[in-house]
């Protein structure tokens, strides 16, 4: 089943900034060749269910490894079955919409 998810992954009791921690999740759904946008406070993502959950949980690790004691993460997940649904089309619908006000 294909998904859509909002992650949001944040270190609790580690360094204050997030970056680093992030750039490595990034790294890892670009190593799982999973469609993925950055935004401000997470990031999107699209694929199959198993791999985008296996790239969390390699997320977690990493960041475990990395010396953060605890995660706290926030998921938003989507599923479509009546059609295939894509990030670009979901931004794009509501962009055209705006060009018609």
């Amino acid at each position: 089943m294909k998904v859509i998810v909002d992650f949001c992954l944040i270190s609790l009791g580690g360094d204050l900034s997030l970056s680093p921690y992030i750039a490595e999740c990034q790294r890892i759904l670009q190593q799982c060749g999973l469609k993925h946008e950055l935004h401000a406070y997470g990031t999107n993502i699209e694929g199959e269910w198993e791999p985008v959950m296996e790239a969390i949980k390699r997320c977690h690790n990493r960041v475990h490894e990395m010396g953060a004691p605890r995660i706290n993460t926030t998921l938003k997940i989507g599923t479509r079955v009546d059609r295939d649904d894509a990030l670009e089309r979901k931004v794009a619908s509501v962009q055209a919409l705006l060009q018609e006000s």
